[in-house]
């Protein structure tokens, strides 16, 4: 299933600017925990959670956590004393940031294990950078119910039909004399002892198959783009090449264009994943290893002074998630 087939599309948000006691009564009027925060493009730049509003700190946390249950348990209204206890900060003053998002085509195996990995309890979901929609860990674990009540998990239709397919294969093979060691022959189809039992254990073999399969390539995937994040890590930028990227530079600029890609490296090299890149946060420089820790060194001495700039882009998002990243210089106005 994909992000969009689960995700709940009425998203409550608030904006930046908007004050720290006016997302408190949002969470409290729709009986939520958290709202995305959104920036003037609707781009998801952050989260408000009940844990931000009631404070990190252990003096606001005492100071206000009481107030906060007694108003979710009894549903009364938010008093003029509570709201008064906020100071004047608003939301972009106690987001949890960057934010991580998924897109809507994100497979939902993928974003239980986004959740885990960065230990979040939900994700906003976009198209074209827009929230669309939000995926909390209560609608991964409705799945999981729904698909306990049916006793068996709804086959997708590719697998279904890889499944008959290989059972047609079974019927297409003539059927010879077992010798006595033998295992028990395969019911021909018109064996009136075949079952619904036996379709459905072809399914579920041709999908576990599918799930080794799927499962072998995304190891070795990883194990590649650990080997290549390992390498970029201890990778040095000598002078030759530093020139040479530069010169390959003025010659994209010769063919008209206004940017060159210097460096294309794994997500895993920054060392949030790429979530700071990922929401465009000013301060992604400082999450950069390596070589590309490097090039951004070396714009900044060489390159910068004298008008470039360098931007950082996530390329691609296999599994809703940043993959590789790209590191642009750029001379257009």
């Amino acid at each position: 299933m994909k992000a969009r087939d689960v995700m709940t599309s009425k998203v409550v948000s608030a904006h930046a600017e908007t004050r720290a006691r006016d997302v408190a009564r949002l969470l409290l009027e729709n009986h939520i925990s958290a709202v995305p925060i959104l920036d003037n493009n609707g781009a998801p730049v952050g989260m408000v959670s009940e844990g931000d509003l009631i404070g990190r700190d252990e003096t606001e946390r005492e100071e206000r956590r009481d107030w906060w249950i007694a108003l979710l348990a009894e549903g009364k209204s938010l008093s003029r004393e509570f709201l008064s206890a906020f100071p004047e900060r608003s939301a972009s003053d106690i987001m949890s940031k960057p934010v991580v998002t998924v897109d809507e085509d994100a497979d939902t195996g993928e974003i239980a294990r986004l959740l885990q990995a960065y230990r979040i309890k939900r994700v906003p979901v976009v198209r074209d950078g827009q929230v669309v929609g939000i995926i909390s860990r209560e609608n991964l674990l409705r799945i999981l119910v729904n698909e306990e009540a049916h006793h068996i998990v709804k086959p997708r239709a590719g697998a279904l039909a890889g499944a008959l397919a290989a059972l047609d294969r079974h019927f297409e093979h003539p059927h010879h004399e077992a010798e006595p060691h033998a295992a028990a022959p395969v019911p021909r189809p018109d064996d009136t002892r075949l079952t619904v039992a036996d379709f459905r254990r072809l399914v579920v073999d041709y999908e576990n198959q599918e799930v080794k399969h799927r499962e072998e390539l995304r190891r070795n995937a990883a194990e590649q783009r650990r080997h290549k994040v390992a390498e970029l890590v201890d990778r040095h930028i000598p002078d030759e090449a530093w020139r040479n990227l530069v010169h390959q530079a003025r010659h994209a600029a010769e063919r008209g264009e206004k940017e060159f890609m210097l460096l294309s490296f794994p997500s895993q090299l920054c060392s949030d994943g790429g979530r700071t890149v990922n929401v465009g946060d000013p301060s992604w420089p400082a999450t950069l290893r390596g070589e590309a820790a490097e090039i951004y060194l070396r714009w900044e001495r060489d390159l910068k002074p004298h008008g470039f700039h360098l931007v950082a882009r996530v390329l691609n998002f296999p599994g809703g998630i940043p993959g590789d990243i790209g590191l642009f210089l750029i001379w257009k106005q």
